[in-house]
């Protein structure tokens, strides 16, 4: 669970430190007041995209840090131990987030730094924001099939895999078929340049580095003159009176001494001895070195000339040796395409017909899990309705075929192979009895809208293992015995996992188990946002508030008392 958030200068917050508990929470106040800031604050600590507009103004950075408390068996300790992030589930999980005034974002978990898909991946596993926007993606269409496939993980991921698996291979055929099919004229025409250019480059017989070895040598022969004098001299120098011969005359006068003094002398002769050797070492090598000076210039004219070649080819076909033979490589395969086009066409062409059939079946077979599972999810979300006062709802995940006139037959239809199969869904309702089933967009209210996604969310949160389940108004649009069932699917949802939930809904929030006030003050003329946990009094006076406005009178709170009693009943009673 989330344990403590800390914000630093972020819109309107100066500073906030805040600690929550397990359960179910509720953050109210003013409209305006800044409760959507904490959201925000946990969205971008989940990995969500940051711009300095956020920082409060005057203020160099943002800073926000939250610590999460998560069992040993929680999935998130594999992603940090893949990513090499040292984490222990003995200890609290820290995230930290800083928004520089330049826009540039960092971020940290336990200390390591970490990038923001890093951050996004790792968020998702701890928090899973509701916000009114969200209302959007049941609207989508195009979105339905992925909540299908969400609530369908465990069946369905295997089954979808092995399809797009079998997909990417096709897709990868029939690019290949298309693009020799569609070889143009101008290509063909290619041939004959690429003919000559192989044979040119062939004929050079290329190989790797040699152009680098060559200049070497070129640079050696060209200087085989002053080497050999220079070598020669050195020798004479180390071999001479001057060298060898003057230490072998030091080398005897100290054996003399050591005769008197073994202990005094003994360490610099021996130093002396292995100077002496390493010496004579060295001028055998020198003169092995000289006698191995190449004074050629037939061999330099061929080197030359052969750097000269080297050079056309580069000009032509590449930086060096390695290019123009990767440039020879890709050509003498484009001619081999070009030269056997009609045959390797028939080729890919049944390799993508055989691969189009696989694909087809898979995808059936994916169809089959899925038209399982939409009855199960569409069984559940009315259960899950019923519990929230749309009992005659009756609910429905359509599932079809994608059809297109230029698809693929398959039993008798034309069919378009997608990535992700080739289902569409659109999830339909009916909230009467006695009419048609229609598309959310098209009869669905605000308040319907946040009980279906409600309802959907209450299933998710038993597959998906996140800690955290925040929800910004999902109460919005409803009133009455519909906001009071909002508020006990709430609290249910809070038995497994930690909820926060913004509301301006008495009904929800006195159903909580920790309530949090967000006001605005200003302070030396500087508005800020505060966070406060309430206590029962404090709880009893916000409630009171909510139900009578700005006034709190003594009516108001009596009956905010009673709504607390009651709640209390009720959540003993689940």
């Amino acid at each position: 669970m989330l344990v403590h958030l800390s914000i630093r200068n972020l819109a309107v917050v100066e500073a906030v430190d805040v600690k929550f508990h397990y359960g179910f929470h509720v953050l109210t106040g003013e409209t305006g007041a800044g409760k959507s800031i904490i959201i925000d604050a946990l969205g971008l600590i989940a990995g969500g995209r940051g711009s300095a507009d956020l920082i409060r103004y005057g203020c160099e950075r943002a800073e926000m840090e939250a610590s999460f408390d998560l069992p040993l068996a929680h999935s998130v300790w594999t992603t940090l131990a893949d990513f090499g992030i040292s984490a222990s589930s003995e200890e609290l999980l820290i995230i930290r987030r800083e928004i520089s005034s330049q826009g540039k974002s960092t971020a940290r978990i336990n200390g390591q730094l970490v990038n923001l898909s890093m951050l996004r991946e790792v968020g998702e596993q701890l928090i899973n924001l509701h916000g009114q926007h969200e209302h959007g993606t049941l609207l989508r269409p195009e979105l339905h099939l992925g909540l299908l496939d969400a609530y369908g993980a465990e069946t369905i991921r295997p089954v979808k895999a092995k399809y797009q698996d079998t997909y990417s291979a096709y897709a990868k055929v029939d690019k290949e078929y298309n693009d020799l099919r569609n070889t143009s004229q101008q290509a063909l025409q290619m041939l004959d340049l690429y003919r000559f250019q192989i044979e040119e480059i062939a004929a050079a017989e290329l190989k790797a580095g040699e152009d680098e070895l060559l200049l070497e040598e070129k640079n050696k022969l060209s200087h085989s003159e002053k080497m050999m004098d220079s070598v020669s001299l050195a020798y004479d120098l180390l071999y001479g009176s001057q060298g060898l011969e003057a230490v072998a005359k030091a080398l005897a006068k100290l054996n003399d001494v050591a005769g008197f003094d073994q202990r005094g002398i003994g360490p610099m002769l021996e130093q002396l001895q292995s100077a002496y050797y390493q010496l004579e070492d060295a001028s055998y090598s020198l003169r092995n070195y000289r006698d191995n000076i190449e004074f050629n210039p037939e061999r330099l004219e061929e080197v030359e000339d052969r750097l000269d070649l080297l050079s056309s080819l580069k000009r032509k076909y590449g930086d060096n040796a390695e290019d123009i033979l990767a440039y020879y490589n890709k050509i003498l395969r484009e001619t081999e395409t070009l030269e056997n086009k009609d045959e390797l066409l028939d080729k890919l062409e049944a390799k993508r017909e055989e691969l189009l059939e696989q694909l087809l079946e898979e995808a059936e077979q994916l169809s089959s899990v899925r038209r399982q599972k939409a009855e199960e999810l569409a069984a559940q979300i009315e259960i899950e309705l019923k519990e929230l006062q749309m009992e005659r709802t009756s609910f429905k995940v359509k599932l079809d075929w994608n059809e297109d006139p230029h698809g693929v037959d398959w039993m008798g239809r034309k069919i378009r192979p997608g990535r992700h199969g080739i289902d569409v869904a659109e999830f339909l309702i009916s909230p009467n009895p006695g009419e048609p089933l229609r598309p959310l967009s098209k009869i669905a209210s605000g308040g319907e809208l946040s009980r279906i996604m409600l309802a959907m969310k209450s299933i998710f949160a038993r597959h998906d293992n996140v800690p955290v389940l925040i929800f910004d108004e999902v109460d919005t649009g409803v009133s009455g015995r519909a906001a009071q069932s909002i508020a006990e699917k709430l609290f249910r949802l809070s038995r497994t996992c930690q909820v926060f939930s913004i509301t301006h809904l008495p009904q929800v929030a006195c159903m909580a188990d920790q309530q949090y006030l967000i006001e605005k003050i200003v302070t030396d003329g500087r508005t800020m946002t505060q966070i406060e946990e309430l206590s029962e009094e404090g709880r009893v006076n916000e409630l009171a508030r909510m139900l009578g406005g700005v006034e709190i009178t003594e009516k108001t709170q009596h009956h905010a008392q009673e709504m607390l009693k009651l709640a209390a009943a009720q959540k003993d009673s689940i």
